[in-house]
């Protein structure tokens, strides 16, 4: 790894765990919301023994630092306890700030949002604050057909009802799951922008007269490609077609108006470079 490689990912992780912290110190912790994961058990020795809640998640991260280190290799490592530190010591710094809001839906909404942001940043270094997410890691080494996103799910599902059981509240964890949601909708849109875009396939035996009027009507291109049905052995031509979201609903009214038969399909495509979309 280069130098500037390495000062350029130190940056976004010193920025998104500032942000992160700020999110969570500021809008849920005062609020008794939970993120999941570490956070969340942090959140309750914070309110029932008075730890502060960065170091309590930085003693947490402590053995799986260790396990990290042998297991997914000593540069995510690195950079994952430098993030883990940031992130842990910004909190405790603003926890001395005063509150923004005693709203339990402005906290959540406010505090994803930060917290969803400033992930997704040290994300991007190829990095992470540790917790769920470096335990997700590791388990995913010792077994790749595990996906990381059932493990982060069932840790945030058991942490959050730790603290609503702990603060006897259920309003706790239904705030919590927005705040949780929210953050993953954040990460979606960083990593993936917010144009997403539809692949739709079209078989018709009209294909030329439905490629024709997608091109003149909707000024979109279309691509052929030959196919073979399973039960007939027919050979079929398939449209391909890729638009942004408002051209779906005129793709499918062109399609369905000259062949009302027609087999569409629509699908999400998160990322389209080339002529008219992304260019690099």
């Amino acid at each position: 790894m280069s130098v500037f490689k390495f000062l350029y990912d130190l940056i976004l992780i010193t920025i998104g765990c500032l942000m992160a912290a700020f999110g969570t110190a500021e809008f849920l912790l005062p609020n008794q919301l939970s993120s999941g994961g570490f956070a969340g058990i942090a959140t309750i020795t914070y309110y029932l023994f008075n730890f502060q809640m960065g170091t309590v998640i930085l003693i947490l991260n402590i053995p799986l630092f260790i396990i990290g280190y042998f297991k997914l290799g000593k540069g995510f490592i690195i950079k994952t306890i430098i993030a883990t530190i940031l992130y842990s010591k910004f909190i405790d710094i603003f926890e001395n700030f005063e509150v923004f809001t005693d709203d339990r839906l402005l906290a959540c909404l406010y505090g994803g949002i930060l917290i969803g942001i400033g992930l997704a940043l040290v994300l991007k270094a190829n990095s992470s604050t540790g917790g769920t997410d470096l335990i997700a890691y590791i388990v995913q080494d010792f077994n790749a057909n595990i996906k990381m996103s059932n493990i982060i799910m069932i840790i945030d599902i058991i942490v959050v009802f730790a603290n609503i059981i702990t603060f006897k509240e259920i309003e706790i964890g239904l705030y919590s799951t927005i705040a949780i949601l929210i953050i993953g909708k954040m990460l979606d849109i960083i990593f993936e922008g917010i144009n997403f875009c539809k692949l739709i396939y079209i078989i018709s035996d009209k294909y030329d007269e439905i490629m024709t009027a997608i091109n003149s009507e909707a000024n979109k291109g279309a691509t052929g490609l030959y196919g073979q049905g399973s039960f007939n052995k027919q050979n079929k031509m398939i449209i391909m077609c890729v638009t942004k979201r408002r051209g779906v609903d005129k793709i499918k009214s062109i399609s369905r108006k000259i062949d009302s038969s027609a087999f569409i399909i629509i699908t999400d495509a998160r990322e389209v470079y080339g002529l008219g979309f992304k260019r690099s």
